[in-house]
This record gives C-alpha cells, structure tokens and sequence, in this order.
C-alpha cells in the first residue's frame, strides 16, 4: 500500500496504460507462440536500445524497476498491435465503444484506489 500511497501522477498514467492494455490482452488474448515470441524479440532488441540511449548522457543510475519498463513498454506495444490486427481498431480504441468505456472504467476505478490509498496516508 506504501507504494500506491506515493505514486507519482506519472506512474499512475503509465498504470492506466497497463490496464488498458491488460484489459485487451484479456478480450483479444491468442495462445500463438509465435506472437508472444515475436514480442519478446522486440522487447529485448528496443529495451537494450532504449537503456543505451537513457545511460549514453552519462546518467548510469537507473532503478530496476525503471529499466524494467524500458522492456515491457515495446513488449506490451507489440503483442497488443499483433492482438488486435485486423479486429477494427483505431490507434488503440475497440470499434466497440462498450470495451472503451469498461477499459476506461477500470482505469478509473484504479485511480479511484490510489487516490483512495493516498488519503488514508494522510
């Protein structure tokens, strides 16, 4: 709870995304190894470039969390693009405006959680 008590607004976005993007993996989910390879194939070769571009200035400190994210962020990019191919999406919205509005509510409903954490901290 200490940690979504000082989540910072940045990280409560990236949270969202993370929602979302579950909330599709879910809907749209495919067993084929082949897509989930693929995904883990980008992830590896964009994190490793990602963490050489975010340590190139000189600035080595990265937490692990952090260069955590610098993997799972093309990672979740991938495989969500190769689950809903093809399914009628634009950008990153359903056709169906009824998933929107569910992924759009749990989302919510999470920064309804953290901020309910937030204040009893205080």
């Amino acid at each position: 709870m200490r940690y979504f008590a000082r989540l910072s607004t940045g990280r409560l976005i990236l949270w969202c995304y993370f929602v979302w993007y579950l909330f599709f993996v879910a809907r749209y989910f495919d067993s084929s190894r082949a897509l989930w390879l693929t995904s883990l194939g980008i992830a590896i070769i964009v994190g490793i470039a990602l963490v050489i571009s975010t340590r190139a200035g000189g600035n080595g400190g990265q937490d692990g969390w952090s260069t955590f994210r610098l993997f799972l962020m093309p990672f979740c990019v991938s495989s969500f693009s190769a689950l809903v191919k093809g399914k009628g999406f634009v950008l990153i919205f359903s056709p169906r405006l009824q998933e929107n509005y569910l992924a759009l509510g749990l989302a919510a409903a999470f920064c309804a959680f953290v901020g309910g954490v937030k204040l009893a901290r205080r």
